[in-house]
């Protein structure tokens, strides 16, 4: 399945036409997808490199960088842990994590623990940074022209996603045999507020549409997927819905070969109130979700759930 990709060219350009489409391929699927990112190809090209790099150390070596307890926000999560919601099969992965560096002492510290850096990897601190920083700001502008779309002011988001405690997850799902059980990536939805996918070219991810029929996401290569997450579907009583998506094990000709990918998980500020937005509550469309929750809250419940903490 296709869907028609909208060209971040037309941000500047058309910023109405821009919202439109955006907002009709989210409300459609839950997913659209973005080409002509503007990422820089060099960043792409030594994060690529990085990751492929630290994921072929020794399971020692990059167990050094696993924290007992932390929760998987930061650095390795080793292979078979995480497990999608409702799932007893542990995916076929393994991730490594960055989050935002908070100016010294501030409140969020209580949340957002200090990044890791593996010294095996020179270069990887500066690549690996510098794509956080790009898609945490391509990201409030995907932000900017959602709430467009949404009529409730160009810069809602601006301030509840300022210091989100944002993820950028770097994957690897390594080469599994033919009688591997579970499959790479168990059915699920995402926690956060939207993801921006890098890596979704290579085949395998795929959507539960409404009809039930699983269609795989065929994007063009250096598109960015970007999908709605849970918080964000809860913010607007599912006008914007956060579609169960899966990555599939890929044919017996495939099955040798790692893939990678790179989901930016963009979040609210911790002690931000998800709390239904007036618009989104029709005699149609009741509000779901009557005791709002904090973003912290919802996101503590979730990883209990995929037996992340």
């Amino acid at each position: 399945m296709a869907i028609e990709p909208v060209s971040l060219t037309a941000y500047d350009k058309d910023f109405d036409g821009f919202s439109k489409a955006l907002g009709q391929a989210f409300e459609r699927y839950g997913f659209a997808v973005i080409a002509d990112h503007g990422l820089d190809p060099a960043l792409l090209k030594g994060v690529d490199a990085d990751t492929k790099a630290f994921f072929a150390l020794p399971e020692a070596v990059k167990r050094r960088y696993h924290v007992s307890g932390g929760g998987g926000q930061r650095g390795y999560t080793p292979f078979g842990i995480e497990t999608a919601k409702g799932h007893t099969q542990r995916d076929l992965k393994e991730f490594w994590h960055t989050g935002r560096t908070l100016p010294p002492g501030h409140p969020y510290e209580t949340y957002m623990p200090a990044n890791l850096w593996p010294s095996e990897v020179p270069g990887f601190h500066a690549h690996v940074g510098g794509l956080y920083e790009a898609m945490d700001a391509l990201g409030k502008r995907v932000l900017r022209a959602i709430a467009h779309h949404l009529q409730i002011g160009d810069g809602f988001f601006d301030k509840p996603t300022e210091l989100g405690n944002s993820i950028l997850r770097l994957l690897h799902y390594p080469p599994i045999d033919a009688d591997a059980p579970g499959v790479r990536a168990g059915a699920h939805e995402d926690i956060n507020v939207i993801t921006l996918l890098l890596g979704a070219e290579e085949a395998g991810l795929q959507l539960l549409d409404k009809d039930g029929q699983w269609l795989p996401i065929d994007a063009p290569p250096g598109a960015v997927v970007c999908n709605i997450g849970d918080m964000l579907q809860r913010l607007t009583n599912h006008v914007l819905p956060s579609t169960t998506h899966r990555v599939v094990n890929p044919p017996p000709e495939r099955r040798g070969v790692s893939r990678y990918s790179m989901p930016f998980f963009l979040h609210f500020e911790p002690d931000y109130l998800i709390e239904t937005l007036p618009g989104c509550i029709t005699p149609d469309r009741p509000d779901r979700y009557r005791e709002p929750i904090t973003a912290h809250g919802f996101l503590e419940e979730r990883l209990r759930e995929i037996k992340l903490i």
